[in-house]
């Protein structure tokens, strides 16, 4: 406590120039991101620089001051085609922004990483052993189909993800479920198999869908006709140009001020900012450029929230490739990449540079202490020259008659990363590795790198993060179901079970460092940086929070927001 009280007073006395060092200092003593800005908030400190575990709240004070207003429709702009509308399908940012408007969980983490009892009437009790979690659910809850909401929907979908038939993506987080009682309508008891250290992130913010409809149509058909407790109901979806949703009259918590809640899809950035300057949209779920961030940031037509991104900007990579499967191709790939540059010339400045898969944001568990891969020429070649990769008569690398060169695809219409694959292009092609761009649909993307038939891709995604917990058992575990990269290490995969059971906050801390040396060593993924997310509201949008730790999860508040007429 004391060491937090000795950082507010620096804050609070310090000027914006000097306040990065001192959240650095921090992540130097072990106050994690999340517990620290919570104090600061809590302490009338607000404007604390965008850096790691930084964050701005700008033109709040001057927008925020009108009466809730009934009707009307906000409408945001995403960048990617809403593929599904399954829970089970909600990793990409542009699905779960519209699953979290139909769909609740028993426990949902809100804008500042404090976990909330939604479903549940309350936080649920724990046995002394950590293996039984006891909810008790709300009571009056009413699915979009006027079905009441009972124990029997919370058993039947963890039990559905807990099937290996279903082959679900999020199948991993219920591993350490071993059963899911349901002993009255309003009580669920979870068993374990063993302690989880991440249980609440993991299983308790499990989106619920109904047992009565999920069971009857199945999931490929859920996907496009979803039906849950949520403040909003599908009223149409277009996958690759608009998913709207309407006012759920019947909501446990109050019909919403909203009447419509859209999301347009809108590829480019440019048109994105446009949208918002001429009122045609409200927000944009996925960061414009990065120029017109920083311009619109300062605009006094909008609210921007800037916060610290927990998913790390990369290229993942096919471990099985006959290119790519050489690690010391890899590590030479991380040296013939000036990230730094990068970083300056196509996002101006707005992201730090990535040292492995956790980002800097999560003080407590990240590792600074890991292999490094400053840009460097000159190593990048002799790693490959060592590995015996070597320049023939053309300017690609060759081995045993196999060029060095593999293709990555980008997503259709990203024009905010697509520079950045072609700058990435370029540093390759010095090294002598050819790297080809190509283009395909997010979902394209995701189906083929899980099925191991893409060589590469470039997008963001957390490898421990998700609800600020470190556990990437999904993304990097050898079975994992978003193990993109298809890595495959004995010790991560031990490690994160260790992890996941180990419930001493500092001994678990350990663990992922751990990780975040292998990761650093063995190169999965190129992993380039974490960016700084601005979201950014018309000032038209009201009942906006104070501040936000968690850009995102502002989305998951719009049934508390309000247009002014």
């Amino acid at each position: 406590m004391a060491q937090e009280l000795d950082l507010l007073a620096m804050l609070r006395s310090a000027d914006r120039s000097t306040r990065r060092e001192v959240i650095r200092r921090a992540a130097g003593v072990g106050i994690a991101a999340p517990a620290l800005l919570g104090i600061l908030h809590a302490n009338g400190v607000a404007d604390v620089a965008a850096a790691p575990g930084g964050v701005q709240t700008r033109g709040l004070s001057r927008a925020q001051d009108g009466e809730p207003v009934q009707g009307g429709t906000m409408v945001v702009t995403g960048h990617q085609e809403v593929a599904s509308l399954s829970p089970d399908d909600d990793s990409p940012t542009v699905h779960w922004v519209m699953v979290t408007q139909i769909h609740n969980a028993l426990l949902e983490m809100d804008e500042n990483y404090v976990f909330q009892p939604i479903l549940a009437a309350d936080m649920p009790t724990v046995s002394d052993d950590g293996l039984t979690f006891t909810f008790t659910l709300r009571e009056g809850v009413l699915f979009h189909d006027g079905e009441a909401f009972t124990s029997e929907d919370v058993k039947y979908t963890y039990e559905w993800y807990m099937n290996p038939e279903n082959a679900a993506i999020n199948a991993n987080l219920f591993s350490s479920v071993e059963s899911v009682d349901a002993p009255d309508d309003y009580t669920v008891v979870v068993n374990l198999n063993r302690p989880n250290a991440a249980f609440y992130a993991q299983v308790g913010t499990t989106f619920i869908v109904p047992a009565h409809y999920h069971g009857e149509i199945g999931e490929d058909a859920y996907k496009a006709a979803p039906i849950g407790t949520g403040a909003f109901k599908l009223k149409e979806w277009r996958a690759a140009e608009f998913t709207e949703v309407e006012a759920f009259e019947e909501h446990f918590r109050g019909r919403p001020h909203l009447d419509i809640f859209r999301q347009d899809i809108v590829p480019e950035p440019s048109v994105r900012a446009i949208g918002l300057e001429t009122g045609d949209s409200d927000s944009a779920v996925w960061p414009l450029t990065p120029e017109d961030n920083l311009r619109l940031a300062e605009d006094d037509n909008f609210v921007t929230f800037v916060t610290s991104s927990l998913a790390v900007n990369h290229f993942p990579l096919n471990n099985e490739h006959p290119v790519l499967s050489d690690k010391s191709v890899r590590k030479a790939m991380m040296h013939a990449i000036d990230r730094e540059a990068v970083i300056d010339e196509i996002f101006s400045g707005t992201a730090v540079l990535a040292t492995a898969n956790l980002s800097p944001a999560m003080a407590q568990f990240f590792n600074p202490d890991v292999t490094q891969y400053p840009y460097d020429v000159e190593a990048a070649a002799a790693l490959l020259d060592e590995a015996g990769w070597v320049l023939g008569d053309g300017d690609i690398r060759e081995k045993d008659g196999q060029a060095c060169a593999f293709t990555c695809t980008t997503i259709s219409g990203d024009q905010t990363r697509r520079p950045e694959a072609e700058l990435v292009q370029q540093y390759l092609r010095e090294v002598g590795i050819d790297m080809q761009l190509e283009e395909a649909p997010v979902a394209t993307i995701l189906e083929q790198l899980r099925a191991g038939n893409m060589d590469a891709s470039l997008f963001n995604w957390t490898y421990g993060g998700d609800d600020a917990d470190p556990d990437a058992s999904v993304a990097l575990r050898s079975d994992g179901t978003n193990n993109f990269s298809h890595f495959n290490n004995a010790r991560v995969d031990e490690l994160l079970d260790l992890g996941i059971q180990e419930l001493d906050p500092d001994a678990r801390a350990e663990i992922y460092k751990e990780i975040q040396a292998i990761v650093a060593d063995e190169v999965p993924f190129l992993f380039m940086m974490f960016w700084n997310w601005y979201n950014i509201f018309s000032t038209r949008v009201q009942g906006l929070p104070e501040a936000a730790l968690a850009g995102d999860q502002l989305y998951r508040k719009a049934n508390e927001y309000w247009v002014a007429q």
